[in-house]
């Protein structure tokens, strides 16, 4: 009777046991019927419109639009002639400002990372050039380095040294360019500087113990303990680097006697990255069908090298277990 009594008692338990999961999924899946509804409507259903005009010669204004096959990447490709200018514009920034970007971050986060007077002061100078917005980072930049008697050349002038045309000289663009990156490198010096500070002192005390150098302790524990820091501006600068937009269409668009070359993407093509070459195409020749396939091209290549990133990355990146 006993066993009996238990059976039953657990037959009739489970009906109640599934009622309150349905009731506990439902619960939470209205919940994030927001953020899932966001999704769908921003994320998903853009994608994949983008993914099918990729396939057509949609302008805009011819709906339906028609199919064409890979007709669009086909003249990517072969008959084209700024899109490998675009291409080769975009593959220098990203293997140029990239790993510069964390060189520079990881020399200014060391730098930061030592106890002298006023050290927040410090924190906050190199930091504040992150916080000016990327248009009035790029016009400052313009004011300074404008050939015509920008501060830059005022200086350079009184030395004695020659005046480059800088973002209206082919040669000048890209490294000016870079300089402006640069003077905005301080979220990826604040994540190398919570990255240096969460490694524990005492692998240092030990290393001094075992007399080891300065550059001995930073090659054999602050390198490796910083690579998930590194593997991280890694990554998200690959991604951003492949996108980059803003600053090289302020300067480049800006008239000449502002040291522009009043052409998106100008001089010579010079700073015509590859979203900006998709955004003239959009936004000026309305080929919007064009553009969807270099924007879809664009995505499958930065997923396949941020898999690639990821995967190479289990090689090289070190985590220290604080409670080993």
């Amino acid at each position: 009777m006993g066993t009996d009594d238990r059976t039953s008692r657990r037959l009739g338990q489970r009906p109640r046991r599934h009622a309150t999961a349905r009731r506990n999924l439902r619960n939470g899946l209205l919940f994030i019927s927001p953020w899932l509804v966001g999704l769908v409507v921003l994320q998903a259903y853009p994608f994949f419109m983008t993914a099918y005009y990729a396939f057509t010669d949609f302008d805009g204004l011819n709906f339906p639009p028609h199919w064409i096959g890979i007709q669009n990447f086909s003249t990517l490709f072969t008959a084209d002639p700024q899109f490998w200018p675009s291409v080769t514009n975009t593959l220098w920034w990203v293997v140029t400002s990239v790993p510069t970007s964390i060189v520079v971050g990881v020399l200014l986060a060391l730098l930061l990372n030592r106890r002298v007077r006023g050290l927040g002061i410090f924190r906050t100078v190199f930091y504040l050039p992150a916080m000016v917005p990327f248009v009035g980072g790029s016009v400052l930049f313009l004011w300074l380095f404008n050939p015509a008697g920008g501060a830059i050349n005022s200086i350079l002038g009184g030395l004695g040294l020659g005046s480059p045309g800088w973002f209206s000289d082919p040669s000048w663009a890209k490294p000016t360019l870079l300089l402006l990156q640069l003077w905005q490198v301080g979220p990826s010096m604040i994540i190398f500087l919570a990255g240096l500070q969460d490694i524990p002192a005492e692998l240092y005390e030990a290393a001094s113990i075992d007399g080891a150098s300065a550059f001995r302790k930073f090659c054999y524990i602050t390198l490796p303990l910083l690579t998930p820091a590194i593997f991280f501006n890694l990554v998200l600068g690959t991604i951003w680097a492949f996108s980059y937009f803003t600053q090289a269409l302020v300067v480049s668009a800006a008239p000449s006697s502002l040291g522009g070359s009043h052409a998106p993407g100008g001089p010579a093509d010079s700073t015509l990255f590859y979203s900006l070459y998709l955004y003239t195409q959009i936004f000026q020749n309305f080929r919007l069908g064009y553009g969807a396939a270099m924007s879809l091209l664009l995505t499958l290549v930065v997923i396949i090298l941020a898999a690639v990133l990821f995967r190479t990355g289990r090689r090289w990146v070190f985590y220290y277990d604080h409670q080993a």
